[in-house]
């Protein structure tokens, strides 16, 4: 017994070095170590992304803060300080030009967006009404029929139940071939009502279809319209003695107050005629005549590129000969006559309808 105890050392491990679960433990901390490093690797990049949006802001926040304390600097002395007043009252003239645009757009979109929705639900209403008109006659038609085969069969078999005696035999077999017919009869004319009652739930089912918008006509009549409006307020500045209307599209366009606008006097000039300009295009008397007429003008000389173009192609606009002679009996020049679409005028391509 002493020397097996001693070869005890000779037992074998038969027992494999892991477990499947250790395995299994060991595959899942892989995953997850490779999922950390991947959520660790979209974090770095979102952090290098916000990184460089504040410097880009920070970068923005610098140049406005330049900007102001180059505007306070202009502002301190008269000779920089009152063309800094006209060339934020000319960006501010051209800015009231577009809203007003921008404003009477929305007005005829509301406007013709009530209209149209209006008619396509009075339209969807009458194809419904004869629908259902079409579908209660159907149903009409085939409870009548079903009531009638009904009838029929429920008369047959009466008159089969009163047959009774062995002679009536061949009697018997003649009525029972005429009721599986009446039968027949019944079920085709039951599947029939069927089908009309279902047609008729369906088109009591069915919800008014979405409105998708106004159409190709409605969004190119705006459009004209806008040209209009955009024209009238265009003759209303040029009543006025200088070229406010490039001044101001100059304006716009820089980011920089210019030293252009001449001596102290001469930008209190200017101011006044800006100030009368801003008067001048929101002044309502007559303007709705003005554009009308002007309407009906653009619409007999658009054109357009495609059938699916609401915006009609800039060199099929200009200025009448109308305008012309008006402009020049108040000594403006005809060259100075903008095409509003092709020279962008109010950023009129910004506000019209696509």
């Amino acid at each position: 017994m002493k020397s097996l105890r001693q070869l005890g050392f000779l037992k074998l491990n038969l027992r494999p070095d892991g477990s499947p679960d250790d395995d299994h433990r060991v595959l899942a901390l892989f995953r997850n170590r490779a999922e950390l490093k991947k959520a660790y690797g979209d974090l770095q990049e979102e952090t290098f992304r916000l990184k460089d949006l504040i410097k880009q802001q920070e970068a923005a926040t610098q140049r406005v803060q330049d900007m102001l304390a180059t505007l306070e600097g202009r502002l301190v002395a008269a000779e920089t300080g009152y063309p800094a007043l006209v060339f934020y009252q000319l960006r501010g003239l051209w800015q009231s030009g577009r809203e007003l645009i921008t404003q009477f757009i929305s007005d005829l979109v509301r406007q013709q967006e009530d209209h149209e929705r209006r008619a396509y639900i009075a339209q969807h209403n009458r194809k419904g009404f004869a629908r259902r008109q079409g579908a209660e006659s159907q149903l009409r038609a085939a409870e009548g029929l079903n009531a009638e085969t009904a009838a029929q069969l429920a008369a047959l078999e009466a008159e089969r139940a009163k047959l009774t005696r062995f002679w009536h035999y061949f009697k018997r077999r003649a009525l029972e071939r005429r009721i599986g017919a009446a039968r027949m009869a019944v079920e085709s004319a039951g599947a029939s009502l069927g089908q009309a009652r279902q047609a008729l739930e369906e088109i009591e089912r069915e919800a008014a279809p979405e409105f998708q918008g106004l159409s190709v006509a409605a969004r190119r009549s705006i459009n004209l319209a806008a040209i209009a409006h955009a024209e009238v307020l265009c003759l209303r500045v040029m009543q006025l003695k200088g070229p406010l209307l490039k001044m101001a599209r100059e304006a716009t366009a820089r980011r920089e107050t210019p030293d252009e606008y001449g001596s102290p006097k001469e930008c209190v000039l200017l101011m006044g005629q800006i100030a009368r300009a801003l008067r001048l295009i929101n002044e309502r008397t007559g303007w709705a005549g003005e554009i009308k007429a002007r309407v009906a003008r653009l619409q007999t000389a658009a054109r357009y590129r495609g059938d699916a173009d609401t915006a009609p192609l800039a060199d099929s606009l200009a200025f009448s000969e109308g305008d012309v002679l008006a402009l020049a009996a108040l000594g403006a020049q005809a060259e100075r006559l903008p095409n509003v679409l092709a020279e962008d005028t109010w950023d009129l391509f910004r506000v019209l309808l696509r």
